[in-house]
């Protein structure tokens, strides 16, 4: 049982990183620049750890059949990211990617495309990646493996802790601008501007690496607090048009 812990829990942590690489270089092509990618400030994306473990642990017995493998490999990881899109929809109140604008996705969350390429990814977990962890597991003592698998694990729930910290921040003023567009106070456009100001101020404060990793989620903030500034001088024009007409009648 140790045994499985421990390597499971270094697998976990070379694959993450495996698709932190896979990532950035996947952005890098479309944006020519080199972005921090995934949730956690570390190299390291989870979901390619997780989305590792469960091929390994589903599907390896199936080695002799890479069919099953293929297909099988897209059901578990297209699964595994819709649930991950939705549970940090509901957490955090945003959505962290969007693929609405790709062929064949479903709710935004997942797509085709991604999908057909995690069945090529599981292929190569069964058929190329895990063979390199039998070598390199063999390169050391269990012990060894067991005092890294320990680091590994107290710098990746400190970075777990960060990084949620950091997400609750931008959640909690994502929430302030949504709620200020209900709030009564908007129907007075000077106070309303004065408010969302206020509200933001500082936003770009807090460490903006998210923001940069997720650019959906970057232009859905802050085309919401576009709309807002918008409505905000709309209604204050209104207001001067009636303050002048006022006067008109008056005089």
């Amino acid at each position: 049982m140790k045994e499985i812990l421990v390597y499971g829990s270094l697998i976990f942590y070379l694959c993450s990183f495996l698709g932190y690489l896979i990532e950035v270089f996947w952005c890098y092509l479309g944006s020519k620049k080199f972005v921090n990618r995934g949730f956690l400030c570390g190299p390291v994306i989870p979901v390619y750890g997780l989305g590792a473990v469960l091929i390994l642990f589903c599907l390896l017995r199936y080695y002799e059949d890479p069919v099953v493998v293929f297909v099988f490999g897209i059901i578990i990881t297209s699964a595994l990211e819709y649930f991950t899109s939705f549970l940090l929809e509901k957490i955090f109140h945003n959505k962290w990617w969007d693929y609405s604008d790709k062929k064949y996705n479903i709710n935004g969350r997942i797509c085709l495309q991604n999908s057909f390429a995690f069945g090529i990814l599981s292929l190569l977990i069964i058929y190329v990646v895990t063979p390199g962890f039998y070598f390199l597991f063999s390169l050391f003592s269990f012990k060894v493996w067991m005092i890294l698998s320990i680091i590994f694990t107290v710098i990746f729930t400190l970075d777990v802790i960060y990084s949620v910290i950091i997400a609750y921040n931008l959640r909690n003023r994502i929430i302030i601008v949504e709620e200020l567009k209900n709030e009564k106070i908007a129907m007075i456009p000077v106070i309303f501007e004065k408010r969302l100001k206020e509200s933001i101020a500082g936003f770009k404060a807090f460490p903006n690496r998210l923001l940069k990793a997720f650019p959906n989620l970057d232009n859905n903030v802050f085309e919401m607090m576009k709309k807002y500034r918008e409505e905000a001088k709309k209604k204050r024009k209104e207001l001067k048009r009636k303050q002048k007409r006022k006067k008109k009648k008056d005089n």
